[in-house]
């Protein structure tokens, strides 16, 4: 009978202890209309850079992400000039704001290091995405499009770099 007890006892504080890799895990859900095609960038490795096209200080049009040295395809359409923001050694994108319409009207990607990357007209209804674990950044967005952005959602990860320098999700 004691031994049922220490066993019950251990069982418990074990479980007390345990803590779901759900938590390196966490999706901020999409906001805007969600008309159009669905799109998502991802890619493998950390973030490293993002570009973001805008036409006459309007409505996001497109996306771009770098993953270490190796840009993505473009998300949307690229008219003009992009704004961009490279990525310092070790900084990753923390923060998604914004506001949105029936499109996305303009997008904030705020860096660890408190860098931001502002695109759009900031006006409409306001949004605000984060990872719930503190030390977890963006692994990709995905949402849909229809001319222009018309939806935007985040997947944030806890990224962990071993010591042979590769990186990996957790």
């Amino acid at each position: 009978m004691l031994f049922f007890a220490v066993l019950a006892f251990l069982s418990v504080a074990a479980l007390a202890d345990y803590q779901p890799e759900v938590d390196n895990y966490s999706f901020s859900p999409q906001v805007g209309s969600g008309s159009g095609r669905s799109y998502a960038i991802m890619g493998r490795g950390r973030i490293t850079a993002v570009r973001v096209w805008e036409a006459n200080n309007n409505y996001i049009y497109g996306f771009q992400f770098r993953y270490g040295f190796i840009w993505t395809e473009v998300s949307g359409y690229h008219y003009g000039t992009p704004q961009e923001i490279e990525l310092f050694q070790g900084e990753a994108i923390v923060q998604i704001s914004g506001k949105y319409a029936h499109y996305v009207q303009s997008i904030v990607f705020t860096t660890s290091l408190g860098r931001s990357l502002y695109a759009g007209r900031p006006q409409g209804h306001s949004f605000n995405m984060f990872p719930t674990n503190k030390n977890a950044e963006l692994r990709f967005i995905s949402g849909r499009l229809h001319g222009a952005i018309t939806a935007i959602g985040a997947h944030w990860a806890v990224v962990v770099e071993p010591l042979n320098g590769t990186t990996e999700q957790l």
